[in-house]
């Protein structure tokens, strides 16, 4: 019986941490550069004759769908899309790099480059710095280059720094609470010197809202079904409970 219960328990455990993820993902629906929640359950698998033996896959959100979001123009300088599998490098929170897709750039008070949700982009050195400028731009390989103040009409952009754009194929890496991709154990990927950037253009989420809302239909029966089967297990008990007593 209480492995019964054991099992509903883990089963309802595993689909509040599939609601969270869909919850998620529709929240995110329209967020730039997101990537899905994944959420994988525990599995079974036979080992032998009569021999279950357990996954050591989690119940929790583990990693991020991979593929693309459509690419939408916008004609703003600072928005760029990647293309390809390379990610942006930036600076996350903790102070290690990480990895984001999101393009819509902008210039901070302190003139440092970062992202829409405010992660400092890093470049060839740490963070880019950018000085005063009539006008920024950024290049398909990365390089950003400005036209100072004060410069001569029709003076040649100067390149101050390269955007880093890291390939994480074949890296074992895993997406954060912050929505970044971080390698897992620490440490930092190498520059993908054939990544390419579009610029005046952002990639979108690449969550589906129409299969979300069917996942979400299915993980609300599963959890009902989950939930009906502690209720069986407590009947169960006490129907057994009841055949113990002795008469007085």
């Amino acid at each position: 019986m209480d492995k019964l219960v054991y099992t509903a328990a883990s089963g309802l455990k595993g689909h509040m941490a599939a609601q969270a993820a869909i919850a998620n993902n529709m929240a995110n629906a329209s967020t730039i550069g997101f990537r899905a929640d994944r959420v994988v359950f525990d599995q079974l698998s036979v080992k032998g004759p009569g021999l279950l033996a357990r996954q050591p896959a989690s119940e929790e959100v583990t990693d991020a769908d991979r593929r693309p979001g459509t690419i939408q123009q916008t004609g703003r300088a600072l928005d760029v899309a990647v293309t390809g599998d390379a990610w942006i490098a930036v600076q996350a929170s903790d102070g290690q790099e990480a990895y984001t897709r999101r393009g819509d750039l902008s210039i901070a008070a302190s003139g440092v480059l970062e992202t829409g949700d405010g992660f400092p982009v890093i470049g060839s050195g740490g963070p880019i710095t950018v000085p005063p400028a009539q006008k920024v731009t950024i290049g398909p390989d990365g390089s950003v280059a400005i036209i100072p103040i004060g410069a001569e009409a029709g003076a040649a952009p100067q390149v101050i720094d390269r955007i880093k754009l890291a390939s994480v194929q074949g890296s074992d890496t895993v997406k954060g609470l912050d929505n970044l991709l971080h390698v897992r154990g620490g440490g930092a990927l190498p520059t993908d010197l054939e990544a390419k950037l579009e610029s005046g253009a952002l990639e979108g989420s690449n969550v589906n809202l129409t299969q979300a809302l069917v996942d979400m239909i299915e993980n609300q029966r599963s959890y009902e079904v989950q939930a009906n089967l502690i209720k069986e297990a407590k009947t169960m008990d006490e129907s057994g409970a009841s055949l113990m007593r002795l008469p007085s």
